[in-house]
């Protein structure tokens, strides 16, 4: 199995597939609990942690507005729960304090009240963890009652078409994601040649898409990890090779990856990805204004 999609789906088939011996190979799933080798010693996964962008997150935050409060609004499953935990294990004790969050679940209509109150709090920024269509809501309810915080979205919601769109491009403006790949619209990638052969592909098999939704630069950055999996296992395509080659992977840079991001899988560790940079949107394009970061990085 290859590129599962979502925390749930993964969760509800990884018992099952595990005990038939069938890889789950770059899972898109970010939850903690699939980085444990132990618990699931024939998974890899796609996504930085998100207990490691969590912790990216509150690093920056913490440097860039030490006494400030910060808001989070998270979906109320794994995926929004390993953000908080993320701040916890990072401000440990001042985390009651410095930090104020609100759930949703994915069947609310709207995120609204939630900001509202995330706002009156007095928190100086705001971190949403969760899907587009709620990131979205939470930047343009942010904008309409004029909360003036530092907006951070985490990656599943950092796509320009998905998200930013939607929100008003004007309205997202200052908005910060931590990224992997580059950005399929962004003129500074013109001559990169990674994105002219993505746009090349894009033009002959998938006319028509919006390709500032970053859903299909993420597809095709995974068929070409696949390739590279497929390569290394040679003439063997057991499944022992195939978890053996997955968990081989040494300084692989894909082409349509921001500069300094390499994905490294040993025995201990299934993540592809573990770094990221951080940008800023202008109001019409990406500026990457960090260094590669980790969960060591400071």
């Amino acid at each position: 199995m290859f590129s599962q999609l979502g925390t749930p789906g993964n969760s509800a088939t990884a018992k099952y597939l595990r005990s038939k011996g069938v890889p789950a190979i770059a899972i898109v799933s970010g939850s903690s609990k699939f980085t444990n080798v132990t618990d699931f010693p024939l998974t890899t996964t796609s996504l930085v942690s998100f207990d490691t962008e969590g912790k990216i997150y509150a690093k920056f935050l913490t440097r860039t507005l030490p006494n400030a409060k910060y808001a989070i609004l998270y979906q109320n499953d794994d995926l929004g729960k390993d953000y908080v935990n993320a701040f916890k294990a990072l401000l440990k004790s001042d985390f009651d304090k410095k930090v104020v969050a609100a759930s949703y679940e994915i069947t609310d209509p709207t995120v609204d009240s939630q900001v509202v109150s995330l706002k009156s709090s007095g928190a100086e920024a705001l971190l949403v963890a969760g899907t587009p269509k709620f990131a979205a809501q939470a930047i343009r309810k942010a904008s309409e009652i004029g909360w003036k915080a530092t907006i951070l979205l985490n990656y599943p919601s950092g796509s320009v078409g998905a998200t930013l769109k939607p929100a008003g491009l004007d309205k997202s403006t200052g908005v910060i994601v931590g990224a992997i790949t580059m950005d399929p619209i962004d003129s500074q990638w013109d001559n990169d040649e990674g994105m002219k052969n993505f746009r090349a592909f894009v033009d002959e098999y998938m006319p028509g898409i919006d390709i500032a939704d970053n859903n299909y630069l993420f597809g095709y950055s995974q068929g070409m990890l696949l390739e590279q999996i497929i390569k290394q296992c040679g003439n063997d395509l057991s499944r022992e090779n195939i978890i053996k080659q997955a968990k081989n992977l040494r300084d692989v840079v894909l082409p349509t990856a921001l500069p300094g991001i390499r994905i490294n899988t040993s025995d201990k560790i299934n993540m592809d990805f573990t770094q990221m940079r951080l940008q800023r949107w202008t109001g019409t394009r990406w500026d990457q204004f960090s260094d590669v970061l980790d969960a060591a990085s400071e």
